[in-house]
């Protein structure tokens, strides 16, 4: 199994056949700074060349000879199982017609089908059949899943910072394919501090923030998202927020959260705190109703109620958004960075009916790991727009910066790395040291 680096897929390929020959096998190929990398192998006992047979005469065919496709060797399995005393059956099937090729391969001519199936064919039943595609079929997932491991310790061993780093970033919780694209820029042989380093800053260049363009543009914002996210308390940090530099007069509230018990009371106690007003809307209209009723305001919040991602009134509350044309609404996803991977990205798939203008990620002092919120945001094209740490307003909440995230990140990870040593026992503690 070799790697091979070429400026385009042609002179790879041709590097490959001058390599290998033509009978090596691709196990997998890539996109890479300058070029593509291709990684193949071939079976060192199959290049060996056999030793010179003299010349076959011609003979009958025995149990000896090699067959040369599956139906000849069920043939023969046919033949085998029969008993000398027992009569052939009246019914034989028409042996199959080969022929030579140039490049000596055989080439099979199935018979013309007749009007009768057999139920017997080639000494094998339907369910004997079934049973070698199924013997096959694991057979294949096996070999797969042993290259793969071959295709990994080859990484380790001719790559190690590169797998050191992959490893080091998928631990800290970024997906394995931004791992292994950050980690292919990195040159083997620096410093492990050094290449940590420069990874990171790489991992940060891939982020994208809004620059606090809720607080500084204004206009009319919607927070969108599922239930339990933080929406209702992000709103009033963001409403205090832009009170606390322009006035409580500038700013007002939406809510269209109709479903939940008690969601449009505890908006309007934010309202009354902040001295900002607060409007209900139940539908569409009745939304652009108030946002012309709130047309002299610089900044206007929209509360929307919680919906699963799969909930079938979300494209009705959705619609409500995107149906006002008086004044454009920019809307925020916001997601906790407590869910699971698979979660967020369903959630970014089902609200990105939506044009998102960014993403806001509440909960960051519960979350255990930074990195997965990193690698959706990352994969998913969203920018970042603010993160949320607690239940207090106007204080918990910072302006989304790309340092800081990684930072944060990282600081996640040792503290989970330092937490797993100080839960050993004291004779693996001191191994570890």
């Amino acid at each position: 199994m070799k790697r091979f680096f070429a400026e385009d897929m042609r002179r790879a390929l041709l590097q490959v056949k001058e390599t290998l020959g033509p009978d090596a096998v691709i196990m997998s190929n890539k996109k890479v700074n300058g070029g593509v990398e291709i990684v193949a192998a071939i079976d060192g006992d199959a290049e060996s060349p056999a030793a010179p047979q003299p010349a076959p005469t011609p003979a009958p065919e025995t149990e000896s000879t090699p067959a040369n496709s599956l139906a000849e060797i069920l043939a023969r399995q046919a033949e085998s199982q029969a008993s000398p005393s027992q009569p052939q059956q009246a019914y034989s099937e028409p042996e199959p017609q080969v022929t030579t090729s140039a490049n000596d391969e055989p080439s099979w001519q199935e018979p013309e089908p007749d009007n009768h199936i057999p139920d017997y064919v080639g000494g094998g039943s339907a369910s004997e059949i079934a049973e070698l595609k199924s013997q096959i079929k694991g057979i294949q997932n096996l070999l797969q899943h042993q290259l793969s491991g071959l295709m990994k310790q080859e990484i380790e061993r001719e790559e190690p910072m590169r797998a050191l780093l992959v490893k080091r970033l998928m631990t800290m919780g970024i997906s394995e394919r931004i791992a292994d694209q950050i980690a292919c820029f990195i040159p083997e042989g620096d410093d492990i501090e050094d290449s940590w380093e420069q990874a990171l800053q790489l991992l940060e260049g891939q982020l994208n923030t809004t620059h606090d363009d809720i607080l500084t543009r204004g206009g009319a914002v919607a927070l969108v998202g599922p239930t339990g996210v933080g929406k209702t308390t992000t709103i009033a940090k963001l409403a205090a927020r832009y009170a606390q530099r322009h006035g409580s007069d500038s700013v007002a509230l939406i809510t269209t959260d109709t479903f939940r018990i008690g969601a449009s009371e505890q908006l309007k106690v934010y309202g009354r705190i902040i001295g900002c007003p607060v409007k209900i809307a139940n539908d569409a209209k009745e939304l652009a109703d108030a946002m012309l009723s709130l047309r002299d305001k610089r900044l206007i919040l929209i509360d929307t109620a919680g919906m699963g991602q799969r909930d079938k009134r979300l494209s009705e509350q959705l619609g409500q958004i995107l149906q006002n044309k008086r004044l454009r609404i920019r809307p925020y996803l916001v997601l906790s960075a407590t869910a699971q991977t698979q979660v967020l990205n369903d959630t970014v798939k089902q609200f990105k009916t939506l044009p998102l203008a960014g993403c806001i990620f509440t909960k960051l002092d519960e979350c255990l790991s930074l990195g997965e919120s990193i690698s959706v945001a990352i994969e998913q094209g969203l920018a970042v727009g603010y993160l949320t740490h607690g239940q207090q307003v106007p204080e918990d909440i910072r302006v989304a910066d790309e340092h800081y995230m990684v930072t944060e990140a990282e600081r996640l990870y040792d503290k989970s790395i330092c937490s797993n040593v100080s839960d050993m026992p004291k004779s693996s503690w001191q191994a570890v040291q």
